[in-house]
């Protein structure tokens, strides 16, 4: 029986909102964050190739970290790497994944992952994804992959699933997506018991989402064609040059809130997004008084719900602290309330704070 599973790995983005330990030149997909010997790209690699064929498995990435990708995953060949040129959303990224596939086989059915994901619990996942995989093989419909919320968290999106009305088992039709809500929703989603959080993982068939592109994207209907004909070129790996002239589109908004044919599934995985520093102050492991070392070694005193990164080699000595990011990175030290995320932004922004020296 033919193998139609296959995955697309997202990891061209910049991670700017874990700066400074999160740069440009080498943004969070590529670092290991909580000392385990793998970066969070090679963890993801890691996970999906337990259950999907290494030779189904595909890269999408900036060309400018083209490098770090060799670097971190000397077993993917060239022709498993698909480069973008320019950032330009994960619609596009997801679309020229989902073409070039296509022209590899025409069955294919494609789990789409970011690369910045936090789950332990690898068992539980590979039984979800490929459900999720099965369903989307045998059914016209793009699924996107629910948990259930743990706390009223305002920095992640929420689906509401129709559960009166399951189409299978843990898939069911979607309501809405809310993204990002105040914490007056937040909670209210918490309590209403049929909000999932959005975990951004993708499960689809190569022709249900090149249908939807060109029926729900006015820009595809020239560019799909073209793109099909690039993917069937001598060098097929290259992303084609319409790359460069395509909207930079969001998924979500572009398809997932749109389409007629879009369900979400409950998962059952322990996930989590490392998004910002709150989001790593809340789900990372932490001791017994809150406090998260991402590999980091320290002699914390009469401190409690802090986020320490030093870089290798180096040893915090904390007293009193309480609910601060300390993060070291280059020449940059910052020490700055965790739950402060204006503050972050503006250090970041802050034109004295560039990216690192070379």
């Amino acid at each position: 029986m033919a193998d139609n599973k296959y995955c697309l790995i997202l990891a061209g983005g910049n991670g700017s909102r874990l700066w400074p330990i999160s740069r440009t030149v080498k943004p969070k997909q590529f670092l290991d964050l909580f000392g385990r010997g793998r970066t969070l790209l090679q963890q993801t690699y890691d996970r999906v190739k337990q259950f999907i064929d290494p030779a189904h498995i595909y890269i999408s990435t900036n060309v400018a970290y083209l490098p770090l990708v060799y670097e971190q995953l000397p077993e993917v060949d060239d022709r498993h790497i698909l480069e973008e040129p320019v950032r330009r959303g994960t619609l596009a990224s997801v679309a020229w994944g989902s073409v070039f596939i296509a022209t590899q086989n025409p069955q294919a059915t494609l789990f789409v992952t970011p690369s910045d994901q936090f789950i332990p619990d690898r068992e539980q996942y590979r039984q979800d994804v490929l459900d999720g995989l099965q369903f989307a093989s045998e059914n016209d419909g793009i699924i996107v992959m629910g948990v259930d919320p743990t706390r009223p968290e305002t920095g992640y999106g929420y689906i509401q699933m129709d559960d009166d009305k399951p189409l299978h088992h843990d898939i069911f039709p979607i309501r809405s997506f809310t993204e990002k809500p105040d914490a007056e929703f937040a909670n209210i989603f918490l309590q209403e018991g049929n909000f999932l959080w959005n975990t951004g993982l993708l499960c689809f068939s190569t022709r249900v989402m090149l249908d939807n592109l060109f029926t729900l994207v006015p820009e595809y209907r020239i560019e799909i064609p073209r793109m099909m004909a690039e993917a069937e070129s001598a060098d097929p790996k290259l992303v084609p040059d319409s790359f460069n002239v395509l909207p930079n589109y969001n998924m979500d908004v572009s398809i997932l809130e749109r389409s007629d044919h879009v369900y979400v599934q409950r998962c059952h995985f322990t996930w989590a997004d490392i998004g910002t520093w709150a989001s790593i102050g809340e789900d990372a492991p932490r001791d017994a008084d809150g406090n998260v070392l991402m590999g980091t070694s320290a002699h914390l005193y009469e401190c409690s719900g802090n986020i320490v990164r030093l870089p290798s080699g180096r040893t915090a000595v904390i007293k009193g602290l309480k609910d601060f990011v300390v993060a070291e990175e280059g020449e940059i030290l910052m020490i700055c309330p965790r739950q402060d995320i204006a503050a972050m932004r503006r250090m970041h922004t802050d034109t004295k704070f560039g990216e690192p020296k070379n």
